[in-house]
């Protein structure tokens, strides 16, 4: 059920029915994952996982076990483990599980590069750039990595921070143990605080058992606390306790726990202010604020544009199978140039992969580029109407864009809808971003990346900014 239930998610499964298959398959194989049980024949799971851990000290292995509350699957978890699910296995938390396994293998896996020279390797994540903007963050970089402090990363929404934390990992003495991350404004203040922390039984509704969080697993490593901004005041001063002596409580429990954990921070919101209004402890600012590391946005770089388009198609020609690409004409490089990146490094390798997958030739020309490169979407937005909201007249809206001989109708109507159901959410909220992510069941990081990418205009007046002439 297991192997099934892995492979229809496009995973590779390997099974072992021994402690010595399961050993010589990860000498064998390098998995991303281990599933192991804690019950097999002739040799505990504990001991296998010691034997798997000296293989590879970061392979991430997940403890299966028929009792939510084994005390063997806590003693793994302690010790480095990545999780453990109780029988019998739910085939959705299972798989969501393991998709999080594989990618905080990768991250741990992949390296970062550095300075490029000569062709881009098409296997990795780099910083790519040559700009005085870039060479101060690679100088900084490598000031702090080998050093145990605190790192607090600033940077727009896509502008790489999560890379600068891989390279602080990678380039420490603790590259070796887990590197870890916990997004601040994906989760609900009770469930990060568990997160974090991990829980006793019965701490809340719902805890039936145990859980170990990521300062316990993560002892040794590093983690990374992406938008920390939004962190809930109770967790910012727990965050701030650990911070001051490495030792918590669980949720609900009165054990203190010592840990030994690197703590890097990032955000892309406006620390003093929310400092200064009191939505953030000055106290953990000045804390986490000892070594600052700040990424300049993608616009004030622009001659890194060059080599950022190049690494991105070097590595998408060959994953989505285009190895014919030879480059991009000078109209459409020109296009590219003249853009101000609102998304940053994500939005653009984004638009590369849409140019590359949309390219029916060899050279990338305009008409290969997503309409806001060819400035003709704005043109498309609907008007804006007496309350602020874009008109939202599906029919009349796709049957000017069909009269228009449109080759994009799909993302253009996504995109007018969202524009509109945002909007409209946004006016009933106030502005509230908070309790617009509720409704819409995203999140606030989210809801910020989406108010920028279409000109929205966020207070008690809620309004979307008039399209260009």
């Amino acid at each position: 059920m297991v192997s099934k239930t892995l492979q229809r998610a496009g995973h590779e499964v390997e099974t072992a029915a021994t402690a010595e298959g399961c050993v010589e398959c990860v000498r064998r194989s390098s998995p991303d994952v281990v599933l192991l049980d804690i019950v097999l024949p002739g040799e505990t799971g504990l001991s296998v996982f010691h034997r798997v851990r000296a293989i590879d000290r970061r392979l991430p292995v997940i403890f299966i076990t028929a009792e939510a509350g084994s005390t063997t699957a806590i003693e793994a978890m302690q010790l480095g483990a990545y999780d453990y699910l109780a029988k019998p296995l739910d085939a959705e938390t299972l798989t969501a599980l393991v998709d999080q396994a594989v990618e905080a293998r990768r991250m741990m896996n992949v390296p970062v590069a550095l300075p490029t020279s000569g062709p881009p390797d098409p296997s990795v994540d780099a910083f790519v750039g040559r700009s005085p903007e870039m060479l101060a963050v690679f100088k900084d970089v490598g000031r702090v990595a080998g050093q145990n402090v605190t790192v607090l990363i600033r940077g727009e929404s896509g502008s790489g921070k999560e890379l600068v934390a891989r390279a602080l990992y990678q380039h420490s003495s603790r590259r070796d143990a887990p590197f870890m991350v916990v997004n601040c404004a994906a989760l609900p203040d009770t469930l990060l605080e568990s997160e974090l922390f991990g829980h006793e039984k019965g701490a809340f509704t719902g805890a039936e058992h145990r859980r170990i969080g990521k300062f316990e697993q993560c002892n040794g490593g590093t983690l990374l606390l992406d938008e920390v901004g939004d962190m809930s005041p109770l967790v910012q001063g727990k965050v701030l306790r650990l911070l001051q002596e490495q030792r918590f409580e669980r949720v609900g429990g009165n054990e203190t726990i010592q840990t030994d954990v690197r703590l890097i921070a990032a955000t892309n919101r406006p620390l003093e202010e929310m400092t200064a209004d009191g939505r953030f402890r000055s106290d953990l600012f000045y804390r986490l604020n000892g070594v600052a590391i700040s990424l300049p946005p993608l616009r004030d770089r622009k001659d890194d544009l060059p080599l950022l388009l190049r690494h991105f198609m070097a590595r998408l020609a060959v994953e989505l199978g285009k190895r014919d690409l030879e480059g991009i004409s000078p109209e459409a490089l020109e296009l590219l140039m003249q853009y101000d990146w609102p998304g940053n490094i994500r939005e653009l390798q984004s638009v590369v992969r849409q140019f590359v997958l949309k390219a029916s030739g060899p050279v990338i020309v305009p008409e290969f580029l997503p309409p806001e490169l060819r400035g003709d979407v704005r043109r498309n937005i609907p008007p804006t109407g007496d309350d602020g909201l874009p008109e939202s007249d599906l029919r009349d809206f796709v049957d000017s864009r069909l009269s228009a001989s449109t080759k994009d109708l799909y993302a253009e109507s996504v995109e007018m809808m969202e524009r509109f159901v945002l909007t409209r959410v946004l006016q009933e909220t106030e502005g509230n971003q908070s309790r617009a992510a509720e409704i819409l069941g995203i999140t606030r990081g989210k809801i910020r990346d989406r108010i920028a990418a279409f000109g929205i205009s966020v207070g008690k007046n809620v309004s979307i900014d008039a399209p260009d002439a």
